[in-house]
């Protein structure tokens, strides 16, 4: 077969993996057994030194091949892979490459999300709920989105809360044009990285360089919902990659008007350098490539925000204007 799986190192075969069918006949038994029963007997064995994942991956395996009706066999034939190689894959003894995964996810009519153990897929209502949005647009997906927000209480990306919350990369105008409204609308400013620095007693730099991207993303949920609790009126400028983390970035659509404030790749390097803020911008000979990468990556998510305002496209004091009336005019003030 074309296909190959990785075998753990230090894999021990059973006699009759490892034998030759051209034994004498002393050994009857051994040679007409069953492949099925091999594997189940390989099974039974001790399996301390096996990666967790490797058996999970292996169960799912195999009770897909369950629910479908179809023997090690059949689906060996429909992926293209040798029984051994399945039957180490169901048993947790092989890694197995991408493609061999491809194959038998294909052979079991199933997506490879669902044979890795993907969240969506842990139960028969995840699966019925993907099946119902499986190739749908994107603004049915957002109608739904909204609609299940409103269902579970969460708020939908269509109220207008006197939160308003400013996203974007870094350089877009976030501090500046949100303190600007705020005192417009007499409202509080929340600088959300401030928020982040008093919660971890250090600046943003070093929470990511001591403690992790994982650990910023904590503080970062963590200031936000204290924000959204204290605040029921605010002007909050959210950091560039709050969006990186949709659980946080859910929070922001469901209890804030949400801003994107946009620009060009140049003037986001411009205004970012000009603020002695070389991370990650300026890191590289490569940064407006990287820049525009960033951009590239997050701008369908920056594009859920209810309002768009494009900073490039004027200076300050008219971006601010425009600003001031897009959001007055959502939250019925007289302009």
């Amino acid at each position: 077969m074309s296909s190959t799986i990785l075998h753990k190192s230090g894999l021990t075969l059973s006699p009759r993996i490892g034998t030759d069918r051209r034994q004498t006949a002393a050994q009857p038994d051994t040679q007409t057994k069953p492949a099925q029963d091999l594997s189940s007997a390989a099974a039974m064995e001790p399996a301390t030194d096996k990666n967790p994942f490797l058996v999970a991956l292996g169960e799912r395996v195999r009770g897909l091949r369950a629910r479908r009706g179809m023997t090690r066999k059949a689906v060996s034939l429909a992926a293209n892979v040798s029984e051994r190689h399945l039957a180490n894959l169901e048993y947790g003894e092989g890694n197995a490459s991408i493609l061999v995964l491809l194959q038998v996810a294909g052979a079991l009519q199933c997506s490879l999300a669902e044979l890795i153990g993907d969240v969506s897929t842990s139960s028969p209502e995840w699966l019925l709920i993907r099946e119902l949005l499986e190739s749908r647009s994107e603004a049915d997906l957002h109608r739904v989105r909204v609609a299940v927000g409103q269902l579970l209480g969460t708020g939908g990306a269509e109220a207008v809360s006197s939160r308003i919350a400013l996203i974007g990369l870094r350089g877009a105008g976030k501090s500046a044009l949100g303190q600007m409204l705020a005192d417009d609308l007499g409202f509080p400013f929340v600088e959300l990285s401030r928020e982040i620095e008093k919660f971890a007693g250090c600046s943003v730099s070093e929470i990511q360089a001591l403690y992790g991207q994982n650990a910023y993303r904590r503080y970062e949920r963590r200031a936000l919902e204290e924000a959204i609790q204290i605040y029921p009126e605010a002007v909050i400028a959210t950091p560039g990659g709050l969006v990186s983390d949709l659980a946080t970035f859910n929070q922001v659509l469901s209890h804030c008007t949400t801003v994107w404030l946009q620009a060009d790749p140049e003037d986001h390097m411009k205004r970012v350098l000009a603020q002695g803020d070389t991370r990650p911008m300026a890191a590289s000979k490569e940064a407006m490539e990287d820049l525009k990468g960033i951009l590239a990556g997050r701008a369908a998510f920056y594009s859920k925000a209810q309002f768009r305002l494009d900073t490039s496209a004027q200076a300050l004091e008219p971006s601010f204007g425009l600003l001031r009336q897009m959001v007055r005019a959502a939250l019925q003030l007289p302009a």
